[in-house]
């Protein structure tokens, strides 16, 4: 691979919508949590030239947005709450696996021939030994098109990155792992975006932080991930690789309520190509094909 050919990561963070400023609001008065706390009908840029798009991810289907639905929503292109005609929760159902088994981003960039294309979490051996009955639609895109998924062996090695990146939640696990500082993890990831076409890393701590209604654990939370943004940016080539940030609903920047928000989520865009894939952008299911495009341009 050249060092001119285009790369996307997709970087997928769960729960984080676009709040107010109001004191449920955890980026209230955190200067750290840049490029992240971001107040609706505020800035439109943020460091490094990123451009700021809040996206729909109501879909056009009353009710509030909720993981499933969204993630296939994401991952695909298919506006998967439509086709069900409601917003579903937690894990995806028989419909939406269906969903993700045909247009699955991973099958669409294979199909198109673009390769290497890689997921960057590591799995635990739980995993493997006792497969869980409802999985992830990240995990079921990866599935779709047969791609091997990273293991601890893979994050001992420095070849995989863990949920919460740190790998202090793979340490309570009991797995031996080295805790990470947010910036040697974001060495890593930068590594594997160098050595890949596209790279999806996915980030849901934040969903839980939300639902807990924590505010010191999400304004700890969100300096860390921030930190872990700011370090990745440095540590990429823009010039190559278009970075894009997105959320599947709101969730964590609203403490006053355990449930997931209408607030519009933010889809952030560094690279290159941001400001093109700034404009093709205005719902969720709009994430697969701006990726597309930018790695089928000529």
């Amino acid at each position: 691979m050249t060092s001119d050919t285009a790369a996307v990561l997709l970087f997928f963070i769960d729960g984080l919508g676009i709040g107010q400023r109001h004191e449920a609001n955890p980026f209230l008065d955190l200067p750290d949590a840049e490029p992240l706390a971001i107040f609706a009908n505020e800035q439109t840029t943020t460091i490094f030239h990123g451009v700021i798009v809040p996206t729909d991810a109501g879909l056009g289907v009353a009710g509030r947005p909720q993981s499933a639905s969204g993630q296939t929503t994401i991952l695909t292109g298919v506006n998967a709450v439509q086709r069900l005609g409601y917003h579903k929760q937690g894990f995806p159902n028989r419909a939406l696996l269906d969903i993700l088994g045909e247009h699955s981003i991973f099958r669409q960039l294979a199909a198109a021939g673009i390769q290497p294309v890689t997921f960057a979490n590591a799995y635990t051996p739980g995993f493997f030994a006792a497969r869980p009955r409802w999985v992830s639609a990240t995990t079921a895109a990866v599935e779709a098109a047969k791609l091997p998924f990273r293991t601890i062996r893979d994050l001992q090695a420095g070849r995989a990155v863990f949920q919460d990146f740190t790998n202090a939640m793979a340490i309570a696990k009991g797995e031996q792992v080295e805790l990470l500082s947010a910036p040697a993890a974001a060495m890593i990831l930068a590594t594997l975006v160098a050595e890949h076409r596209f790279t999806l890393y996915e980030y849901f701590i934040t969903d839980k932080i939300g639902h807990a209604q924590d505010m010191n654990a999400a304004r700890v939370a969100l300096r860390q991930l921030a930190l872990f943004i700011r370090s990745l940016l440095t540590d990429i080539d823009l010039n190559r690789t278009t970075v894009i940030v997105t959320s599947d609903h709101g969730n964590i920047e609203d403490l006053s309520s355990r449930n997931h928000t209408l607030n519009a989520v933010p889809t952030i865009i560094w690279g290159a190509q941001r400001d093109a894939v700034a404009r093709r952008i205005s719902n969720l299911a709009d994430i697969t094909p701006a990726v597309l495009e930018v790695l089928t341009a000529p």
